[in-house]
């Protein structure tokens, strides 16, 4: 069940190196500490962090070109997981590229992480193709999925 204490925010600077930790562990080839802060200076990227009892939780952004968002990254710490703050992230994210003018939302998504691609088509993604041998360490085809 997810925390009475669940803060949806911007990223900022002190995110950055707990983000890349929560990267390292997550993912195999993970951002770091260097890539997070260069979003800061980015104006046409969009982060959110999500912080549980004061402890960052996990993040989710996206790319806007021309009006289409380009999901680029999300995760939760392995336990905050099956919580729902995937889910609040991009809720929130959505809600403000819709405000932004984002018309359409891609991402891609490991074809294994079943997990992942339940949480982006209950917020109404679908699966529009395969790109394959897209991920690296291990191999394997991304899923590639739109919310229009």
């Amino acid at each position: 069940m997810m925390s009475d204490k669940l803060i949806i925010r911007k990223l900022t600077e002190e995110d950055v190196e707990p983000l890349s930790a929560i990267e390292s562990a997550s993912f195999s080839m993970p951002w770091s500490a260097e890539d997070f802060a260069a979003l800061l200076t980015r104006d046409y990227c969009v982060y959110y962090v999500a912080e549980v009892d004061g402890e960052v939780a996990g993040c989710c952004g996206m790319t806007n070109i021309c009006n289409e968002g380009n999901i680029d990254n999300v995760v939760v710490a392995e336990k905050f997981r099956g919580q729902g703050i995937a889910t609040a992230l991009l809720e929130r994210l959505l809600e403000e590229g819709d405000s932004l003018g984002v018309t359409a939302y891609t991402l891609e998504v490991r074809v294994s992480n079943a997990s992942a691609i339940h949480v982006y088509e209950k917020l109404g993604f679908v699966s529009e193709g395969i790109r394959p041998n897209f991920y690296e360490k291990p191999t394997e085809d991304a899923n590639i999925m739109w919310k229009r």
